[in-house]
């Protein structure tokens, strides 16, 4: 980010942004984040079902494993996302759920088909898209 004040200007120029933004003085506040045509809307909803999957496991994990499942959800969370999805990430953390916790695998399976989750991967690309469809049988939204 490069940063350039002149008086009370402030001229910013952001590369990737993969969240909301602060600049300058003042309150300023960037209420719509479209960088990757992913809002903020969206991204506190992809937040939201993280939470919710966290929950999920620390009520029904066992304590042996409940470390290594919150860790599996971070892990998912980051891979994503990223800048650029990691969908071998995201398969083998829906695949250890899988064996390791598979009373929960459902709710994680769940969240990798979700529509928001489709979107936020979608930005990245159609070939990103495509193969989140087809390692994890996401349907896709008909969109105009």
């Amino acid at each position: 980010m490069a940063k350039r004040r002149t008086g009370d200007t402030f001229e910013t120029h952001i590369g990737s942004v993969s969240g909301p933004v602060h600049t300058g003085k003042g309150d300023i506040v960037i209420e719509h984040w479209d960088a990757r045509g992913v809002t903020t809307a969206d991204l506190e909803a992809l937040r939201s079902l993280f939470g919710d999957l966290r929950a999920r496991v620390a009520a029904e994990a066992p304590p042996e494993l409940a470390d290594e499942a919150q860790a599996r959800v971070d892990a998912l969370e980051e891979a994503t996302t990223a800048e650029e999805s990691d969908l071998s990430a995201m398969e083998r953390m829906r695949d250890w759920f899988v064996e390791y916790l598979p009373s929960i695998a459902g709710s994680v399976t769940s969240l990798l088909v979700s529509p928001i989750l489709g979107k936020v991967v979608e930005a990245a690309g159609d070939l990103a898209a495509g193969e989140l469809r087809r390692r994890f049988g996401q349907q896709g939204e008909n969109r105009t």
